[in-house]
């Protein structure tokens, strides 16, 4: 007898992805109107979409930490959390645990691991990032148990249950960017013995100059934290359970080690459309509208290069800001289409922003040109109160503080937006945030 044809789904909308951008769009399409059936949300994972910096934050608290339903979508920008009833109650259909193998753009089809199939009339992609394992690389050891990576809930729940395990043991974090940050502080607030080891002169330098990040390494030696600078992990050891116990860097040294955990960076989640639309700085080229070269199939999140009209060039921006406003405007430019309407272009401001221990800063704009460091960046100091401007062609094109009060932030912002002229760079420096307060 023959098999039973797979299941056949048919949407006028399917997101593809489940994580922050796929909340975000939903809530939208809920917002301008969606009849009951009409829209379909495919995820890899078993959850409904919820905030993802809180695993990297709240979720690895020792005390109160965060669990779901707490941190659904859209919660993390001051909206209602949409748990799964909510999506029920609104006809859109969450289609979970199920990851697609295959995208036919020209038939408009979907299909999954299991052979189920999903048409769409249009498509949003959001299917992220993915991270860089050491794996990847073949590094010696890299398959050990307790080397962790931090993207979905699925890795926090290995990395909470790791720290149960081997309770205040040692941890070693590979990278010195974000997660690896963010990761050494929830460590060390779990009693671990921190080492953070990574190959650049300081961290954080995608964003970082040496005079911001002077600060952020003495605050973190102070609070116990011990750091490696100049050197990578080349290989691992494990015991006979295939536990790690230590991490061979390659100057030579060895570090003991219960817990490694690797934040070395991401990929955009764009396989399934290689040839079938035009890409661009290792994402799928969108316009202003997040619509890719093929009509009708959005990219939105991690995943999208598009026209960032502040500086007239073609970006890609890995963050949860941009996650939720490209969500949105995506959105809102379907819905317009479909009422003959239009909407105003993208018109982003790059906002990157973290907190650990009692420390938050936040940056906005474009990290370029000669960087202007004001402020008390003494690592030792009772309140640290700092920051940076950015001066490219005479104009301020970016600003980071720490430390800053709420109206302060919203300043920065604004001068960011504006990119003022500044006349004299000496005394920009004297002026320090006066300057952000003027504009």
């Amino acid at each position: 007898m023959a098999a039973a044809a797979a299941e056949a789904r048919q949407f006028k909308y399917v997101i593809l992805g489940g994580g922050v951008a796929a909340g975000y769009a939903a809530r939208e399409f809920a917002k301008q109107g969606v009849n009951p059936g009409e829209l379909a949300i495919i995820s890899k994972e078993p959850v409904a979409p919820y905030e993802r910096p809180a695993l990297s934050k709240g979720y690895l608290f020792p005390q109160n930490a965060a669990r779901l339903p707490g941190f659904h979508t859209c919660v993390g920008s001051g909206g209602e959390r949409l748990l799964p009833e909510w999506y029920s109650e609104k006809g859109i259909e969450l289609i979970l645990s199920t990851e697609i193998v295959k995208a036919d753009l020209a038939s408009k089809t979907l299909t999954s691991a299991t052979g189920a199939t999903f048409t769409y009339e249009i498509l949003l992609i959001a299917t992220g990032s993915s991270v860089i394992k050491l794996t990847d690389f073949g590094v010696q050891g890299a398959e050990s148990n307790n080397i962790l990576y931090l993207r979905d809930i699925a890795d926090a729940d290995k990395l909470v249950a790791a720290m149960q395990a081997k309770k205040d043991g040692k941890a070693v974090i590979v990278g010195g960017g974000y997660i690896g940050l963010e990761l050494s502080a929830a460590l060390k607030i779990n009693n671990f013995d921190v080492t953070m080891v990574y190959p650049e002169p300081w961290c954080m330098p995608r964003l970082f100059t040496s005079g911001i990040a002077h600060f952020y390494e003495g605050y973190y030696a102070n609070k116990g934290i011990k750091i490696v600078k100049g050197t990578v992990a080349v290989g691992f050891d494990a015991d006979a359970n295939g536990d790690v116990t230590a991490a061979k860097l390659k100057d030579g040294r060895v570090l003991e080690a219960d817990i490694v955990i690797v934040g070395v960076g991401g990929r955009p989640l764009t396989a399934l459309f290689k040839g079938q639309v035009a890409d661009e700085k290792g994402g799928l080229k969108t316009d202003a509208f997040f619509e890719t070269s093929v009509p009708g199939v959005y990219a939105i999140g991690d995943v999208a290069t598009f026209p960032m009209k502040l500086y007239n060039e073609q970006r890609r921006v890995e963050h949860v800001d941009h996650a939720r406003k490209s969500a949105e405007q995506a959105v809102r430019v379907i819905k317009a289409k479909e009422s003959g309407e239009s909407v105003a272009e993208y018109d982003y401001l790059p906002y990157f922003y973290s907190r650990s221990f009692d420390v938050a800063w936040q940056f906005y704009g474009d990290n370029v040109g000669d960087d202007v460091l004001f402020g008390d960046n003494d690592p030792a100091s009772a309140k640290p109160k700092f920051g940076s401007y950015w001066v490219k062609d005479g104009k301020v094109v970016g600003v980071f503080l720490e430390g800053g009060s709420a109206e302060e932030n919203q300043a920065i912002a604004r001068v960011a937006r504006a990119q003022p002229a500044v006349a004299d760079v000496e005394a920009l420096k004297q002026e320090g945030l006066e300057f952000a307060a003027k504009v």
